[in-house]
């Protein structure tokens, strides 16, 4: 049955993390609603797994705060049982055998349901007797989603859960996990730098850079107000009233300028395109790079922490 949620899943204001002088999440305010499938994306060491983590209790922030599912993170049992994490490394045990992970998932969830870790198991053709270590990486990645789930959660968490697996278990895992949480009615924060499995199961996305975060929105609503102009070489650089130039690349043959704007685009000497969602993140990433880099806000040319994230 679908759950009624009154509080966002992550709420964070001025979040900040570091390990010694190094900065792994700065200033970083971020709302974050219940019942939706949010994809967290960004570069290798923007902070996906940092906030994930401080989500989970595992570490603490170094200033500001952070709220899960309206309390602090792991703020006791009670708390803990109503979320899910799926570590980068699948967390399973290479010497327990996949009905002693069913066994230990029901002694500590008390929420524990048997019945859907045991339908899932059975859908997967998972032989209970077999230890974990023999599994394929998709059959692992499937046992420590069945864990998660059959503990009920109103949150899940995954960080970069498909990145290693081939193309036909990561399909399967993403599929998956997509029917789980709508079963559970829950809420789920998939961390990726893949692109195109954010694309295919999330429904809202938050794009972090440089620690920080650089947008966040419901996807449909940020395609929406989101566009590229195209124009000839030395055509105009006034752009129309009312649109923010997010980052501009130039060719022999054109300038294209990633814009946001809400409402229509007056005609001009400009050519207006939809955007996809991969540029959309790669200009706000392209830009962070290179504010990062002391190019300005809106410079021209490729990041190399924006190319990471197209991998």
């Amino acid at each position: 049955m679908p759950r009624h949620h009154s509080a966002p899943a992550l709420h964070a204001e001025g979040l900040t993390k570091r390990y010694g002088r190094r900065p792994a999440l700065t200033d970083c305010q971020l709302e974050i609603p219940a019942g939706r499938i949010i994809g967290l994306v960004g570069p290798n060491g923007a902070g996906k797994s940092t906030l994930l983590q401080l989500a989970c209790g595992l570490i603490t922030p170094t200033s500001g705060s952070l709220r899960v599912l309206g309390a602090p993170p792991a703020a006791d049992a009670a708390h803990l049982a109503r979320v899910s994490f799926v570590a980068q490394d699948m967390p399973v045990y290479a010497g327990l055998s996949v009905a002693d992970h069913l066994r230990m998932g029901a002694r500590l969830n008390p929420g524990w349901d048997a019945a859907l870790a045991g339908q899932r198991i059975a859908r997967l053709d998972l032989d209970p007797g077999q230890r974990a270590g023999r599994l394929s990486g998709g059959q692992r990645a499937q046992l420590a989603l069945t864990i998660a789930a059959a503990k009920r959660p109103e949150l899940l968490m995954f960080d970069e859960p498909a990145a290693a697996l081939d193309p036909l278990a990561r399909s399967g895992f993403l599929r998956d996990l997509t029917e789980l949480v709508t079963q559970l009615g829950a809420s789920a924060v998939f961390s990726s730098h893949l692109l195109a499995d954010v694309e295919r199961v999330c429904d809202y996305l938050v794009v972090l850079g440089g620690g920080r975060v650089q947008l966040a929105g419901d996807v449909r609503a940020l395609l929406a107000t989101h566009h590229r102009l195209v124009t000839p070489p030395g055509g105009p650089e006034r752009l129309p009233a009312r649109v923010e130039p997010v980052w501009s690349a130039h060719t022999d043959r054109h300038r294209a300028t990633v814009v946001r704007g809400t409402g229509p685009l007056p005609d001009g000497p400009w050519r207006v395109e939809p955007l996809p969602l991969e540029e959309l993140v790669l200009s706000y990433l392209s830009r962070a790079a290179a504010a990062t880099a002391g190019y300005g806000p809106a410079g021209s040319g490729s990041a190399a922490t924006a190319r990471e994230v197209r991998r």
